[in-house]
């Protein structure tokens, strides 16, 4: 059975002075703005590569933890941050690489080991997999 999960957006007049609302299905974010001043300048409010980064963290946390129970290990925290590059190429833009920077507390797991399973749940990560055709996955992960 497939899940399906569903985002709206909403934009209105021309790509400088215009601007838009993203919601989500679950409501978790509703009619948040976004516009060219929050994706290429740092005013209030969202963009779609902060979105990105955001579900490839959470995305990530969640393979890990599971990659960890799999090997019969405890997660007590996992922390990743996601950063999504957004590089100029050939008169636009492309997301070039996504950064994730882990921190987990894992009692009695070897450091060696723990590369090799936060390894292996990068490879299972649904977002890791949908962005790594053309988007270099740059991963540190370490213990707390």
């Amino acid at each position: 059975m497939s899940i399906r999960r569903r985002g709206d957006a909403v934009w209105t007049g021309d790509l400088r002075t215009g601007h838009g609302r993203v919601s989500s299905e679950s409501g978790a974010i509703r009619d948040t703005p976004y516009s060219f001043a929050t994706r290429f300048e740092d005013k209030p409010g969202t963009n779609p590569e902060e979105l990105i980064a955001a579900a490839h963290a959470a995305c990530y946390s969640m393979a890990l933890a599971g990659a960890l129970a799999n090997k019969d290990y405890d997660p007590r925290g996992i922390e990743t941050h996601a950063t999504c590059v957004l590089t100029p190429q050939h008169g636009g833009f492309a997301i070039t690489k996504m950064r994730l920077e882990v921190r987990a507390n894992v009692p009695g797991i070897d450091p060696q080991v723990f590369e090799q399973i936060a390894e292996q749940a990068d490879r299972e990560c649904p977002v890791s997999n949908l962005l790594r055709p053309g988007v270099e996955i740059e991963r540190k992960a370490t213990l707390a």
